[in-house]
């Protein structure tokens, strides 16, 4: 399959050929719902969420009976990767995968992310809603705004201090990071409480001290306070190393569009969701160890499908992207960190000179 060329960090990728306004998606859209790729999957779910729910109080319980012991360290691990089936159930609940109701939906959601992960469900969705709009948009979407890494060479040249020493080596340094992931996405969902509405807030914020008080108890019941402290700090490193190697290879090195060319601001939602996005071929260890995100560009093009189809609807998305001319980006999980990290590199590339 065709491969999409790397960026220059600097600005946008030259412009794509002319798009047909409102014609490109349509006849795709109508086709994946006429295979019935849009319906919901409810038994799916309903199956692999009790399964995960049944495997974590099968890992509590196993926590308990090894007891004050160094060995329970051990079971940080399958408790990271169940948090981040966790997480995955959290995102497609967010995204109207689960179920159609709205109410079951933030339900589902709110197990998942505040209690179970101690994470702001609403500040996901906000967030990640917004990246769905826009991917990769500069001005528009957050997974590239400037925080602890940058990603075009204008944002790096405004780096001073360390933050300039951390963009000169960001990608050297981005496993590395990722593992404070795991407890960033906790602190971020707390400040966030400050901009929930009243509502919200009187929601989530019970929830996010429950877990709190629940997780803390957890390991302060089975362990002594010093062997608490490393699970703690070695669990949430692999879960916020797990999540960044999930999230990873979707955008990073893809397309990105340049606010100040007005052919780019005029892609279809077809070429912007197709043109920014990655998928990540392999089999079913692929498709486990990623929530299905390695059919990201299914996934953006169709946020609501539930997540078994999305393998069904690759041919029909590649094909229709073929007989379109446009770049159908598809590589292995390895070679997508290695475009990713290639990326970061140039993006450092001034501040190395």
């Amino acid at each position: 399959m065709p491969q999409a060329t790397m960026p220059q960090p600097t600005q946008g990728f030259g412009a794509p050929a002319e798009p047909r306004a409102g014609s490109e998606f349509a006849p795709l859209l109508k086709a994946v719902k006429g295979q019935g790729l849009l319906d919901r999957r409810t038994g799916w779910y309903a199956t692999r969420i009790a399964l995960n729910l049944l495997a974590l109080a099968a890992t509590v319980v196993a926590m308990v009976s090894t007891g004050d012991t160094w060995w329970t360290l051990m079971f940080a691990v399958p408790l990271s990767v169940l948090w981040a089936r966790s997480a995955f159930f959290g995102h497609d609940a967010g995204h109207a995968q689960i179920t159609r109701g709205k109410g079951a939906g933030r339900l589902i959601g709110l197990v998942h992310s505040d209690l179970l992960l101690g994470m702001s469900y609403a500040w996901w969705n906000d967030k990640h809603n917004r990246h769905h709009a826009n991917p990769n948009h500069i001005d528009k979407d957050p997974d590239v705004g400037v925080g602890a890494l940058v990603w075009t060479q204008r944002q790096a040249e405004r780096r001073e201090g360390f933050a300039r020493w951390v963009t000169r080596n960001q990608a050297r340094l981005f496993f590395p990071m990722l593992l404070l992931e795991g407890i960033a996405l906790k602190v971020y969902g707390f400040l966030d409480l400050r901009r929930q509405p009243p509502r919200e807030r009187a929601v989530e914020a019970p929830l996010l001290l429950v877990h709190l008080a629940g997780y803390a108890g957890l390991l302060l019941t089975v362990l002594s306070p010093g062997k608490a402290l490393v699970f703690a700090l070695l669990h949430h490193a692999l879960f916020g190393l797990h999540l960044g190697m999930t999230f990873a290879p979707n955008h990073k090195g893809m397309e990105m569009p340049d606010p100040n060319d007005p052919e780019d601001s005029a892609w279809g939602h077809l070429r912007r969701q197709v043109l920014t996005s990655r998928n990540v071929r392999g089999g079913f260890f692929t498709d486990w160890f990623l929530g299905g995100l390695n059919y990201q560009i299914e996934h953006h093009l169709f946020p609501n499908m539930p997540r078994p189809h999305l393998r069904l609807a690759q041919p029909m998305v590649r094909a229709h992207c073929a007989a379109l001319g446009i770049p159908y980006a598809q590589t292995t999980l390895v070679d997508s960190y290695r475009h990713a990290l290639e990326y970061m590199h140039e993006v450092g590339a001034p501040l190395r000179k």
